[in-house]
């Protein structure tokens, strides 16, 4: 009975009857505007003063009441979603109210669901930052992402937000950040996984260890030396450069680790010291230098004396070539005498081997003094032989 007392008290001042509630658009999406506008059909004066007011389930909108019969809400989500009306007062405080209009406000469900990462490309320096961004191409209202490691599908973070990007941020990249990335959106009609991203960690190269394997303890001219460079940190490929005094030998490729080797095949010139060098784009790096030194073969260096002697001889004691052949001849006949008249017989002289190890220049040949006794009709000659001007004397 009190209910309709009530209303039949409020009918004369809350008439619904001439005010009209427009909805434009009538099926808002999410994000999108909405205009209201109250309107007055059976107006009858003109110049008549109302104030104007909307609601959205028994709550007033916007400024509450004003002289504009019209109400603009910038963004429709799915929470606003309700019923709706609007009320019209006279100067007189008659209240007119319109009847009431559902609006159902319609979410988009996110699609084409992408990966990208800055820096662009997937490629990061080590200690550099490195940005995750998740995208949709579409999709209202509140959407959750949700970012994911490797095969397994590790969860590394989740954001919910009112917006088509998101980011994660990984502010100092490591050589463990290397890995297969993807994001998921969702805003409510299920998930939507984007593709994978792999990520490489770009690593400069480490300052190489250059190692010498030789084919004994200690190596001889004419052995086939093995470089071999090795940087233990970097990423690939890897090109490595090898030195002798700091003179380029040649130059190895390592696509997939494990370094690089060159062989040399040593010569007398090729002691020294040594490095290498590597570099994979990111800034090169020098080994420390390896100092070697080999061995000359004794018989290649004995020969070289021998000859170097013998010209020496023969351009300086060209004067002296006949006395050192007589000296000879002499030697040969003394060898032959009779035992009735023995000579004391000479010595041979032993060889002698000339061996450097690490020795930059020849050693010098020992001098080999023979004399010689002859009693032959009452005299006696000396010869001498040595590396100095020979001498012939009667005694």
């Amino acid at each position: 009975m009190l209910p309709r007392l009530l209303l039949l008290i409020c009918a004369p001042l809350c008439e619904p009857a001439g005010l009209l509630l427009i909805v434009s658009p009538s099926h808002p999406t999410e994000g999108s505007p909405v205009n209201l506008t109250c309107k007055m059909p059976s107006l009858q004066s003109s110049d008549a003063q109302f104030q104007f007011c909307f609601f959205r389930d028994a709550q007033a909108l916007g400024p509450g009441w004003s002289s504009s019969p019209k109400l603009q809400i910038a963004n429709m989500w799915k929470e606003d979603s309700g019923s709706y009306w609007c009320e019209a007062q006279t100067m007189a405080s008659k209240v007119l109210r319109s009847w009431r209009s559902q609006i159902n406000v319609h979410r988009v469900p996110v699609a084409d669901v992408s990966l990208e990462t800055q820096p662009p490309g997937g490629q990061v320096m080590e200690g550099d930052r490195l940005v995750l961004i998740c995208s949709v191409a579409m999709g209202t209202g509140d959407i959750t992402f949700l970012w994911y490691k490797g095969a397994i599908g590790l969860n590394l973070q989740t954001k919910t937000q009112r917006s088509l990007t998101a980011e994660y941020e990984i502010p100092t990249a490591r050589e463990s950040d290397a890995e297969q990335y993807y994001c998921v959106a969702e805003n409510g009609y299920g998930p939507r996984p984007s593709g994978l991203v792999s990520i490489t960690v770009r690593i400069p190269v480490s300052r190489p260890i250059l190692m010498v394997r030789a084919p004994r303890a200690q190596a001889v001219v004419g052995d086939v030396l093995k470089l071999h460079c090795e940087a233990l940190r970097g990423s690939h490929p890897i090109l490595y450069w090898f030195y002798h005094e700091d003179v380029i030998l040649g130059s190895s490729s390592a696509p997939s680790g494990g370094g690089a080797s060159f062989n040399l095949s040593l010569t007398a010139e090729h002691s020294g010291n040594y490095s290498c060098e590597a570099n994979n784009g990111l800034g090169a790096q020098r080994s420390e230098e390896v100092t070697l030194n080999f061995t000359v073969p004794t018989g290649a260096r004995s020969n070289h004396l021998t000859s170097g002697v013998i010209e020496g001889l023969l351009g300086t004691l060209g004067p002296a070539t006949v006395a050192l052949l007589f000296c000879y001849g002499l030697k040969r006949k003394i060898g032959r005498r009779s035992t009735r008249d023995p000579l004391r017989s000479l010595p041979s002289p032993v060889p002698q081997e000339f061996p450097y190890l690490n020795s930059p220049t020849p050693g010098q040949l020992q001098p080999t003094y023979e004399n010689v006794n002859v009693n032959q009709e009452n005299h006696q000659w000396l010869c001498m032989a040595d590396n100095s001007i020979p001498q012939s004397r009667r005694l």
